[in-house]
């Protein structure tokens, strides 16, 4: 049941448990320049992977309130964790909007390119205790091996900006030594923060495994749905995105220019 009229010119709402999910708006930007964005981030209450799933449903449920708020046309769920583990939220919580969720977009593109039907998937604690990537893949492939892998610390490098650090580098070769000995030749970057260290990531698996953003996939998702539905806003001038966070922190002009690399943009301080 839709409680509000969605036009062309309505907004797409993105929330993430941080600002991770920045790397969905820079992708749904250079996909869809025209689209009004409206970027919710969790920053006060970030990071979701360790929190149990009780706390991550509820988070999903105050997150979309905040995003529906401003009438939207659609909802982007830019968080693997609560892509994961409620989804069913987000859609009950949105009153018949369309719900995109990372992680179905991340394991369709998985699907599609791999040649040897093995995937690697790495993301947080809960993303990958739930084996919500397995199921997802299984279901579009039951040929599909999956191989999973928490790195719960790439978080918190990347939100430090430890791009090209050593200690970057050493932790990503310990958490990834063992997915690389499964023969993989497709890695899933099964959270929104780990785009800022696709090099590091890249290096270590080697040239051969075709690396999957879920945040491209989602802006490819967008696109097709928004075409489908007669929903493409037609307006000629780039739309700046207007950002929500439950918190400011100190750092946060830095991180918006790491992960968007470009100037500040309009954001503005929500209570969750």
């Amino acid at each position: 049941m839709l409680h509000h009229k969605v036009t062309p010119e309505s907004p797409i709402g993105i929330f993430d448990s941080g600002i991770g999910g920045l790397t969905v708006v820079k992708a749904i930007r250079a996909a869809l320049p025209s689209e009004r964005l409206i970027y919710f981030g969790d920053t006060a209450r970030v990071p979701y992977g360790p929190k149990s799933q009780i706390t991550i449903r509820k988070y999903a449920a105050d997150d979309t309130a905040i995003l529906m708020r401003y009438q939207p046309k659609l909802i982007i769920v830019a968080c693997n964790t609560v892509s994961a583990l409620a989804l069913d939220v987000v859609e009950k919580s949105c009153s018949g909007i369309p719900v995109i969720g990372v992680l179905k977009a991340g394991a369709e593109l998985a699907v599609q390119v791999t040649g040897n039907n093995r995937i690697g998937v790495i993301g947080t604690q809960a993303t990958v205790c739930s084996n919500a990537y397995a199921r997802e893949i299984n279901l579009l492939n039951e040929e599909s091996a999956v191989v999973s892998k928490a790195c719960p610390l790439f978080v918190p490098l990347a939100e430090e900006g430890f791009i090209d650090h050593p200690a970057t580098k050493l932790i990503a070769g310990e958490y990834l030594a063992e997915i690389r000995k499964h023969d993989i030749d497709t890695l899933v970057l099964g959270c929104t923060h780990y785009p800022i260290l696709k090099r590091v990531i890249a290096d270590i698996v080697g040239p051969g495994i075709r690396i999957i953003d879920s945040a491209e996939a989602v802006a490819l998702k967008t696109k097709e749905l928004l075409t489908e539905s007669a929903l493409l806003n037609a307006a000629a001038t780039p739309s700046v995105p207007h950002l929500l966070v439950s918190d400011l922190p100190q750092k946060f002009s830095q991180l918006y220019q790491l992960f968007m690399g470009s100037e500040l943009p309009d954001v503005e301080l929500v209570e969750v």
